[in-house]
């Protein structure tokens, strides 16, 4: 056999032991999928939660104003999750409540109760992309995470607080979202979210959401004490700052309807 020939054999044999990973390869699209997929089923199982909230809204010169917020949340089975929010101060906006119910499919249903108005205010689907509270996090930001709410591309692997993290694309599958996509990293450990950017519907860089201080719960269920939003264009930010985080406190749907919002105290 010539050399030749023994070459092109050589090339044959690897081609035909290389063909099935090459066939068997993800394509970015269904790697972004299963990261998403992998990441809601790494969080499941938590039952429901509450815990305290003080969210310090900041404009462009720095100064700041202060809310302090309880807030409840109830996993659903095979839909979205529910949250409750009420203001506690300052006393302009005390015994505000919002209350979201979050869908996998389709647009979610969101209320705000207006103690001053004695009136609930249903939130449309249309205005979703509007500040909660005069906050730099739109109603839209406050829906839980859920897989089908977007579709999803892998870009690559990088270096992030959380060690190594995946960055992912993610386009919203609901026309009336403020965004064309967000981009975001998670960590390949624990599949935490450390940063996420929001690009508006002219695909310009809008808000930048990063997590701080993580602290594990029930041996599985990971939660920040602090988030960042800081919107690029208007130059103002607003913090979250997280305490006394429960689970397990034996909240049901009783708990989260619209009755609940003008007696939430």
């Amino acid at each position: 056999m010539t050399v030749l020939k023994k070459s092109l054999n050589s090339l044959v044999v690897l081609g035909l032991m290389t063909a099935p990973l090459i066939a068997s390869a993800e394509t970015a699209e269904e790697k972004g999928t299963r990261i998403a997929i992998e990441a809601k089923a790494s969080d499941k199982g938590w039952q429901d939660m509450q815990t305290s909230m003080n969210m310090i809204l900041r404009n462009k010169e720095g100064q700041e104003s202060i809310r302090d917020i309880r807030l409840k949340s109830l996993e659903i089975e095979n839909d979205g999750d529910k949250s409750l929010s009420v203001f506690d101060k300052p006393k302009d906006v005390k015994g505000t409540a919002f209350l979201s119910f979050s869908h996998a499919v389709g647009a979610d249903d969101q209320w705000l109760y207006l103690p001053k108005l004695k009136r609930v205010k249903r939130i449309a689907s249309r205005n979703k992309s509007g500040p909660f509270m005069g906050s730099e996090f739109s109603y839209e930001d406050l829906s839980s995470f859920e897989v089908e709410k977007y579709t999803y591309k892998f870009l690559r692997d990088e270096p992030c607080e959380g060690g190594t993290c995946y960055v992912v694309e993610q386009y919203p599958v609901d026309k009336n979202s403020g965004y064309t996509r967000r981009v975001a990293w998670l960590d390949q450990a624990e599949y935490r979210p450390w940063k996420i950017e929001f690009f508006d519907r002219k695909n310009t860089p809008l808000k930048t959401l990063t997590y701080h201080e993580y602290n594990e719960y029930e041996g599985k269920h990971w939660r920040p004490n602090l988030m960042k939003m800081v919107n690029h264009q208007s130059g103002k930010s607003t913090d979250l700052t997280y305490s006394d985080y429960q689970f397990k406190t034996g909240l049901d749907d009783n708990d989260f309807n619209k009755n609940t919002l003008k007696r939430a105290r």
